[in-house]
């Protein structure tokens, strides 16, 4: 398969960026208003507390679902098809369901089902969208440009994490501000009159959709086309499907079993720091709520302000290992530890009653997330030929991530029924005790030893023959 290089690729790049991002900032946006209306519009009442775990338990599998399980779907299909067609009508998907969800909150007729439905949907083409966008750097930034394309996108994201909760809670907080009459005019009057903020967010957030849905019409986006010497001759067998491909990835884990140790630690880092984040709104607003109100914030300047710093935690973490470069050797080592730092950190986060506690450990939770994945990143890239990354690579985010969903469905019921501090504080310690053991593992510690790897497979192999 083969794609040509449009003229001035890199300008291309720029433009989809500047408009992707613009539309990755609403979306930001969006996520936290919708937080904010379940906890405050929908399920504002202390005794209602299951009924917005459950539903922020339904938001989060939504989410999940599609994004780990369609992922090698979405790859295929981002192979197979027209990249630019793909992200236009993606993007168009979301902004017209984005409107439905603008309307069906402003008629309050928005409930929990139709919220996961409408997530589950986001959530399914953002995968394939995510596949086309991310298969089409090659196509078009020059091969000497790659790095930094990469890194801009990773910019913009966790600017994004930076800015969009405060920008969310700004205009969350119009319509109030326009009744109370600290903001006139006719446009303090059509403020006054909307039911509530959220539906300014996802007016924000269609509106993004719409202008990156449109801009890549008029530039160049090649796709891959079908070279004369991939085509298939009569005497060839038909070409693998994806689940051949899956299959070949698969298989390649399983016999470097040093890979499957190193999977596991991320499953299990999965498991236990998704429910942090998922119940991080339950967890302000009954556990945190004395400490925050007493130093004089609001329900949404203190998630604004939980959910900044994480970001600007991830962000610092991202230069950190970007200016640093990671363990040259052993690498091994800055991913266990990273990991055991998360657990470490999602045990202060349970066990504070301090408002400011949980925000410092929460900054160190997101920093210690880039450093423990780059050095993952690092030994994987080193142990997989290039010709099957694509491959292998999606089966371990398959593996690495298929806890997300079904510790959304435990932390959901757990955080409506047990103590928030102590099922968080709970899973900090599955963390801890389980990346202290991965410290002592022999067969881990030589998952960079790449003959030893390939030793392993061959004998596998040998073994099955």
């Amino acid at each position: 398969m083969t794609a040509t290089a449009p003229p001035n690729g890199f300008r291309t790049f720029i433009i989809l960026w500047l408009t992707q991002s613009l539309s990755g900032f609403g979306t930001q946006i969006t996520v936290f208003a919708l937080n904010i209306w379940l906890a405050t519009v929908l399920f504002p009442a202390a005794e209602q507390r299951a009924e917005l775990a459950s539903a922020i338990a339904i938001m989060s599998i939504a989410i999940a679902i599609p994004s780990v399980f369609g992922a090698p779907l979405a790859g295929a299909w981002a192979d197979h098809n027209n990249r630019k067609r793909t992200m236009m009508l993606t993007d168009a998907l979301h902004g017209i369901l984005t409107i439905i969800e603008l309307l069906l909150i402003y008629t309050q007729n928005f409930q929990v089902w139709t919220l996961g439905v409408t997530v589950f949907l986001h959530g399914l083409f953002h995968t394939f969208h995510s596949a086309a966008f991310d298969t089409s750097y090659s196509s078009i930034v020059p091969k000497a440009q790659l790095a930094r394309a990469n890194g801009m996108m990773q910019t913009t994201q966790s600017l994004s994490g930076i800015l969009a909760p405060g920008a969310a809670a700004f205009i969350v907080s119009l319509p109030s501000l326009a009744r109370q009459g600290l903001i006139g005019g006719d446009v303090g009057d059509w403020l006054a009159s909307l039911p509530n903020g959220v539906i300014l967010a996802l007016s924000i957030d269609a509106l993004s959709f719409f202008i990156a849905a449109i801009v890549p019409y008029f530039l160049s986006v090649p796709s891959p086309v079908p070279s004369p010497n991939s085509t298939p001759q009569a005497t060839q067998p038909a070409k693998p499907g994806l689940w051949h491909d899956v299959k070949i990835g698969a298989v390649y884990i399983w016999q470097r079993r040093p890979l499957l140790w190193l999977l596991a630690i991320f499953t299990i880092a999965n498991f236990t720091g998704w429910p942090v984040f998922m119940l991080m709104p339950l967890l302000l607003k009954f556990n945190l709520a004395a400490d925050w109100a007493a130093n004089g914030y609001t329900f949404e300047t203190a998630t604004a302000l939980m959910s900044t710093l994480g970001s600007l935690g991830g962000l610092t973490g991202g230069l950190l290992i970007s200016t640093w470069g990671g363990l040259k050797t052993r690498r091994i080592y800055g991913v266990v530890l990273a990991m055991l730092g998360t657990g470490i950190a999602i045990m202060a986060i349970g066990m504070s009653s301090w408002f400011y506690l949980a925000v410092a450990a929460n900054f160190l939770y997101a920093g210690l997330i880039p450093i423990g994945n780059a050095h993952s990143q690092a030994i994987w890239q080193g142990q997989t030929p290039p010709e099957l990354q694509g491959r292998v690579f999606a089966v371990r985010r398959v593996i690495a991530q298929f806890t997300w969903p079904l510790s959304t469905v435990i932390a959901g019921y757990a955080g409506g029924v047990f103590d928030l501090s102590l099922y968080i504080t709970a899973m900090g310690v599955i963390c801890v005790v389980f990346c202290t053991g991965r410290l002592f593992n022999p067969v881990l510690r030589r998952v960079e030893d790449k003959a030893y790897l390939d030793s392993l497979a061959a004998q596998a192999v040998a073994k099955s023959a």
